[in-house]
């Protein structure tokens, strides 16, 4: 075995593992769409075929007696590698969301192939291209260039269609089309003139694959953007509700509230003021989250929990107890977290014909979260179904979860009521 044939091993061994680990990553990694998919596919086993083919070629190049299946291979090798030609044109009419078959583009490109191959056929059954001998050589002819610069006229017209339609396509996808196109048209060229079959695979092969990866990385990237987008419009519908849940405002909260200011008028001027003052501050606070797409000191957040709980008490007297523990405040929270907690345990379990009911608001810090606690005496709490869903809770949740990792958790109380946790990861703390 001659060194010209140790060579060809090597490098066919090479390029069969490259063209196999091309496959795989074509069938594995996701594309654009199923269509591009198939195209990679198709293309990476196209390839694979042709490197076996060269393995054949080189298996019987020089053993005499092997003349005519060294002519069949090589034949059926140059026309597997000329279908590897046009091939990219339907990729790039594809990307282009131009139709098929109404390219002239197309119909050009496959009529400079049908030539190829009529071209190549008469090679086949004629030596007025190339000859192998009895000893099983192969002889290029002053001819033999014909054949191959029609693949590269196949190519040249791949890189003007490019060019015309490159608006149409991201900076990648041009980009990852001009590595294909152009090193391959050079590839050819020299082949013409000089025997690097080898080298013309190889480079075909790694053309390829550079290809496939930058446009794989453009899909990568239009998704991470498109997560984003998303992301960001989920953001935006968590604010909205929580713009719609401030001006939802119970409108018999409001009406008692100022109906309570007004007979505290006369039988308690300074009362009237102070329920004034804490009726104004919940507004305030209320229409301030409207306008709230951060995170907000928890500080301000207990302001406005106490506002409104003081607005709740002056109205409900002997029936409505607050306790503050709220040692730990250096933390931020979504708005409008803590103020709809308190206002639900209001709103479904205060009974003017029953028991006070007491609430309890407490902050604790641990090793990885600050916790907000919000305990009711009230009626012990009913998960959601789908007829009665707890509107108010599932904003906070889902508010908590994008916004800054947070968690509300809700169980039963000992003794009766409701227990509420809302938890803050430690690197959501201010």
């Amino acid at each position: 075995m001659n060194t010209t044939i140790i060579i060809g091993y090597c490098a066919g061994s090479a390029m069969l593992a490259l063209m196999l680990i091309a496959l795989v990553y074509a069938i594995v990694v996701p594309t654009p769409d199923r269509w591009s998919k198939n195209y990679f596919i198709t293309f990476f086993s196209l390839l694979t075929v042709c490197v076996c083919s060269c393995f054949v070629s080189t298996f019987f190049y020089g053993k005499p007696g092997f003349a005519q299946v060294e002519k069949i291979s090589c034949y059926i090798e140059s026309l597997l590698i000329s279908v590897l030609m046009p091939i990219p044109t339907f990729l790039l009419l594809h990307s282009c969301k131009e139709k098929l078959l109404d390219s002239k583009f197309l119909r050009a490109v496959i009529t400079l192939w049908g030539v190829y191959v009529v071209v190549l056929g008469i090679g086949m059954f004629t030596d007025f291209f190339f000859i192998v001998t009895e000893e099983n050589t192969f002889i290029r002819t002053k001819w033999f260039p014909l054949i191959v610069i029609l693949l590269a006229l196949i190519m040249l017209v791949n890189i003007v269609g490019l060019i015309r339609r490159r608006k149409k396509l991201s900076k990648r996808y041009f980009v990852a089309f001009l590595i294909y196109l152009l090193p391959m048209t050079v590839f050819i060229i020299i082949h013409a003139y000089v025997d690097i079959e080898l080298t013309l695979f190889l480079g075909v092969g790694i053309c390829a694959l550079s290809m496939y990866s930058l446009i794989v990385s453009d899909h990568i990237q239009r998704v991470f953007h498109q997560q984003r987008e998303i992301a960001e419009q989920e953001r935006e519908i968590a604010r909205q509700r929580a713009g719609v849940m401030v001006l939802q405002m119970r409108p018999h909260f409001i009406y008692n509230t100022m109906m309570s200011i007004y007979y505290l008028c006369k039988q308690d001027a300074d009362k009237a003021q102070q329920v004034t003052l804490d009726f104004t501050t919940y507004l305030r606070k209320n229409f301030t989250a409207i306008a709230g797409e951060e995170l907000v000191p928890f500080k301000d957040e207990l302001e406005h929990t106490r506002a409104y709980l003081a607005v709740e008490q002056a109205q409900h007297e002997d029936m409505l107890y607050v306790e503050y523990d709220t040692p730990h405040v250096n933390f931020s929270v979504p708005p409008l977290t803590l103020q709809p907690l308190v206002e639900n345990a209001v709103k479904h379990s205060l009974d003017p014909n029953g028991d006070p009911l007491r609430i309890y608001v407490r902050t604790q810090q641990t090793d990885t979260d600050s916790e907000i606690i919000v305990e009711n005496n009230g009626i012990d709490y009913q998960p959601a179904d789908d007829n009665e869903p707890h509107i108010a809770l599932s904003n906070i949740q889902q508010r908590l979860k994008m916004m800054c990792k947070g968690e509300l958790t809700i169980t039963p109380r000992e003794g009766g009521g409701t227990v509420v946790k809302v938890s803050i990861p430690q690197q959501s703390r201010t």
